[in-house]
């Protein structure tokens, strides 16, 4: 292997891609690999970089686009090929609208502090913006803490208090386990006997198993993950992020 060989990709093909006159910049041209040994050609190239290191720059910035642009279509058609298992499942409970014109889809452990840490800005998005839908996954993966607190919000349903119980669990300080939970679901007015004998429901394994499989599918390996419009965003984003991330699928469904 020739030192040139060694470097990467995008130094090498940063010639091509220039759109500049080299000969403009420097009074020099570049080089031709022409009826050249790989040692003339390596240091005619060494030679047009140093003289030239604006075209490694903007190689390196056109490669570090076309990455991104790339990636950002491959979500783009995990989602879609994801669509109705992530807006639309019937067994996922919905907050805000739910007739709304957005929908923002949270993975969520009560146990995450990152979670927590995020949860005043998501009460303030779904306060200010009476048209977003939201969808909550329960994606307990920090424990039987966790497991225990999700199957109880699942059950809480049964007496339409998911979403205060929800916001409640969010609330809190330290770890939720077993006793933490029925204590803040029975200052809630949650029937508890009703609470732990709904909590039985095989149906709740069967969908943590769901967003597991589905939060492989799309690549979520932690929490909070949220996924809106065309975009799936990962960790605690702060509120103006939400916001902007709200506007544009708004816009984008409008434009379809």
């Amino acid at each position: 292997m020739t030192a040139l060989s060694a470097l990467p990709p995008v130094l090498l093909s940063c010639l091509l891609l220039c759109p500049t006159d080299p000969a403009a910049a420097t009074g020099t041209s570049p080089p031709d690999t022409a009826d050249t040994t790989d040692e003339t050609f390596e240091a005619r190239v060494r030679e047009y970089l140093l003289n030239n290191p604006g075209v490694v720059v903007e190689a390196i910035e056109r490669w570090r686009t076309q990455q991104a642009e790339a990636e950002t279509a491959r979500v783009a058609a995990l989602i879609d090929e994801h669509r109705e298992a992530l807006f639309r499942h019937p067994d996922d409970p919905v907050g805000g609208n739910p007739d709304g014109d957005v929908t923002l889809v949270e993975f969520m452990d009560y146990n995450c502090v990152f979670c927590r840490r995020i949860y005043p800005a998501l009460l303030d998005l779904r306060q200010q913006d009476p048209a977003l839908r939201v969808v909550f996954k329960e994606f307990p993966i920090l424990g039987l803490g966790s497991e225990f607190a999700a199957k109880a919000a699942l059950a809480a349903r049964q007496q339409a208090l998911y979403q205060p119980f929800h916001d409640a669990m969010m609330q809190v300080e330290g770890v939720l386990d077993e006793d933490r939970v029925l204590t803040i679901a029975g200052e809630l007015g949650l029937d508890l006997a009703r609470l732990r004998a709904d909590m039985d429901n095989p149906g709740f394994e069967t969908m943590f198993q769901r967003n597991y499989s589905l939060a492989q599918d799309l690549g979520i390996t932690g929490t909070p993950s949220f996924v809106i419009g065309e975009r799936l965003v990962d960790g605690a984003v702060d509120l103006e992020t939400l916001q902007t991330l709200v506007r544009e699928a708004r816009e984008t469904a409008e434009g379809d």
